[in-house]
């Protein structure tokens, strides 16, 4: 299929948006910058409310839907931040969340998912949340897809606007990490519309690489992630997202779960910003890429979220030995 998001509708959601959502700051990293050779350039998305860019596409997907659909409620399928997204935009909505989760699913997201309103059904795995969420939406309940959904997409490719808008000069690289592609998709349609010189790499963790393993198999490939980058572990790419990777992206880097630790540990220490695996990657994937980057140029960052729990970077430290 042909990628169905345009600028236009990226440009149409951020009006929809605007004052629902944080913007957050796109800073220059000295740290950063000297580590890679080059200016770098991070937008902190990990500041934004429910601690992810999820809120985004979340707030643009519910504000278009009519009274009628709000009365009967949303359900949606996630094991993390699209879970914690769609309970705080719904409970802002004044409508009901239903979230169809795996049971493996994180205890942390389980509790800010409640906490925030979301109503927790736990299935066997994903394949049975995605057919009980069908289900639901048999019965007049409004799927909120967490990455195949025009609306979402465009919401979240609001974060590239403002990247664009923030970074004080044109970016020649951004790095954008990948679970189901929607979030990519977005934020590269939005810098490429802007400026389609600008190279996008997508961010893929040994592990969680459903984007890779789609296009090499040119279709959708379902997968068992194993990687600690929970929020990267989408079960299956879509032709959407897969048009999105094919237009837009130079190509994906595949980083150690080790590595996205260790650059998670460096941001915290150094940047005073708590990071989760699946925003420390982009650092790791620039850092093994840095010598692509040429005297001048200009690097982007999209550091998309903070929801990670502080037992697990002690887990994972340990284990990782860094």
């Amino acid at each position: 299929m042909t990628f169905d998001v345009t600028l236009a509708d990226i440009q149409a959601a951020a009006t929809r948006i605007s004052g629902k959502v944080r913007r957050t700051p796109t800073w220059h990293s000295a740290g950063l910058s000297a580590r890679l050779g080059v200016e770098t350039m991070v937008k902190v998305e990990a500041l934004q409310l429910a601690g992810s860019f999820k809120v985004r596409g979340c707030f643009n997907k519910l504000m278009r839907l009519s009274e009628a659909e709000l009365a009967r409620g949303v359900v949606t399928v996630s094991g993390g931040n699209h879970a914690i997204a769609v309970s705080l935009v719904a409970k802002a909505m004044g409508t009901r969340a239903l979230v169809l989760m795996p049971k493996n699913a994180a205890p942390f997201n389980i509790a800010l998912t409640k906490s925030l309103g979301g109503e927790v059904e736990l299935c066997e795995d994903s394949i049975e949340a995605f057919a009980k969420a069908d289900a639901y939406a048999g019965k007049g309940m409004t799927n909120v897809h967490s990455y195949d959904d025009p609306a979402i997409i465009a919401g979240h490719g609001t974060l590239g606007l403002e990247m664009a808008a923030d970074a004080s000069g044109r970016l020649d690289h951004v790095f954008v990490s990948i679970g189901g592609g929607g979030f990519s998709a977005g934020v590269a349609a939005a810098l490429k519309g802007l400026d389609p010189a600008v190279r996008i790499h997508g961010v893929e963790t040994e592990g969680a690489t459903t984007m890779t393993q789609a296009l090499a198999e040119g279709k959708p490939v379902a997968i068992r992630p194993t990687s600690i980058a929970r929020t990267l572990g989408a079960p299956f790419a879509t032709e959407r997202t897969m048009a999105a990777a094919r237009q837009f992206l130079e190509d994906i880097i595949v980083v150690p779960d080790a590595e996205a630790v260790r650059e998670l540990v460096w941001v915290l220490q150094n940047g005073r910003v708590l990071l989760e695996p699946a925003a420390a990657c982009v650092v790791a994937a620039a850092m093994a890429r840095k010598e692509m980057f040429k005297p001048g140029e200009r690097v982007g960052l999209v550091l998309c979220g903070s929801n990670v729990a502080l037992e697990d970077v002690a887990a994972w430290r340990a284990e990782f030995g860094v």
